[in-house]
């Protein structure tokens, strides 16, 4: 399953009747303040929360954190949060995906959190930069990080040496990708040599970025009106065709890419474009796997990362207050190492980078590394409130050319109507 699709079991009553507190705005006969956390997720990811929860609880005696999780998974939180906010009764942290951040930091009710993140235990500048730039709208600390990762391809070594063919290298084309996924489909054994979300939701459309960008595309044009890659994506879209073409694409039909990692977690696709959260599937499934850097049309390493956040909501300066440090706190490099190991991301800082736990745990992974380095050219999707406009018509273009339904010109064409339109309404 995608990091995206994280399943939830049954929440708290407290979860989902609404924030903590009540009347006492959150500060109890004790002196303690309480802070309501909805942060949707599960398994060992709603573990590593908790235990964290825990100890933050026990640390800081003035402070109790319920972490209830809101009653959604991951995926609805926005919705959710939304509609909240609408009702006035809202959490004070919640897990946002970073695409949603543009949008819901738009409520007044959003703290800012510049002066906090800046001059916070961890210093600004040790987060990596697709991290700051995630968490940044107009100029302005929205959020605070709390989840990391970026995209590489993960590839069976069985496959390749029954195919006859080398392990791919760090600076690999586009097109040997495509070749070597036409070398490696075998129609007689049902292998097929790659995959791609084929349901249009930002799962499809988020692995189209590093191509645009290696192509010298953008997300927004420069005068703010306009796509940014109305000839780069017709390029990349021509890759994608080559596959269709060739055959050598499975196209998921399902949310999350569920049955393409399926597929490859049973030996019948031989490279998939994935994240370090599908490292322990893989690992679990016993393949015989390596990972390497995404290929590329210039030669120069580029990728794209997509962090998540901790936003924080206003139920006052008492709660404001102590939910802040509660988010500061868990992005410090002791409580993130624990956190990115149980819910399968990369460190938010260099500072983690460098611990002996998140070291001694990425050597005993194969591949970790390779997600880890290449953090140093990922980028980051605008936090802009007009990218759900721009990814939905991109996600309907992607998916018509890897079905052989449309041609890349056309489909970028139609595509770039639609997100032109959402570009030019003022906000």
């Amino acid at each position: 399953m995608s990091r995206r699709r994280l399943l939830l079991g049954a929440a708290s009553a407290a979860a989902v009747s609404g924030c903590a507190g009540g009347a006492s705005g959150g500060v109890g006969a004790d002196g303690r303040v309480t802070v309501e956390l909805w942060h949707g997720q599960a398994d060992t990811a709603r573990k590593a929360v908790e235990a964290l929860v825990a100890e933050f609880n026990r640390t800081h005696p003035a402070i109790r954190v319920d972490s209830g999780g809101g009653g959604v998974i991951s995926d609805a939180m926005l919705q959710k949060v939304t509609a909240a906010l609408a009702a006035g009764s809202y959490p004070d942290v919640a897990y946002i995906f970073g695409s949603d951040l543009a949008n819901i930091a738009r409520s007044p009710r959003v703290v800012d959190l510049t002066d906090a993140m800046h001059d916070g235990p961890t210093p600004w500048n040790a987060y990596w930069k697709p991290v700051r730039d995630a968490v940044t709208v107009n100029g302005r600390v929205r959020a605070a990080p709390a989840l990391l990762d970026s995209l590489a391809v993960v590839y069976n070594r069985k496959l390749f040496r029954r195919a006859g063919l080398p392990f791919p290298r760090a600076g690999w084309s586009w097109d040997e990708f495509a070749a070597t996924a036409k070398a490696l489909t075998d129609p007689g054994r049902g292998v097929f040599g790659t995959g791609w979300p084929g349901t249009g939701d930002e799962d499809t459309v988020w692995r189209l970025w590093p191509m645009i960008w290696d192509l010298g595309g953008d997300v927004v044009a420069p005068d703010g009106k306009h796509i940014g890659f109305a000839d780069e994506g017709v390029r990349a879209l021509t890759t994608l065709a080559r596959l269709a073409t060739d055959k050598s694409v499975y196209v998921d039909p399902k949310p999350g890419g569920e049955q393409m990692y399926q597929a490859f977690q049973s030996g019948r696709i031989g490279m998939v474009g994935t994240g370090p959260w599908k490292l322990p599937d893989i690992v679990e499934a016993k393949i015989d796997y390596d990972v390497v850097p995404l290929p590329t049309y210039s030669g120069r390493p580029v990728t794209i990362s997509g962090p998540d956040t901790w936003t924080v909501f206003d139920n006052g300066s008492a709660r404001s207050r102590a939910a802040v440090e509660f988010v500061r706190w868990m992005t410090e490099p002791a409580q993130d190492v624990r956190w990115d190991a149980s819910a399968g991301s990369l460190p938010l800082t260099t500072a983690a980078a460098k611990l002996p736990g998140w070291r001694r745990y990425s050597a005993g992974t194969t591949g970790l590394d390779v997600f880890t380095d290449s953090l140093t050219s990922a980028r980051v999707r605008p936090v802009h409130p007009a990218y759900p406009q721009i990814s939905q018509p991109l996600g309907e273009a992607i998916v018509s050319v890897l079905l052989a339904q449309d041609s890349p010109a056309h489909a970028l064409r139609r595509c770039a109507d639609k997100a032109d339109a959402a570009l030019r309404i003022p906000r």
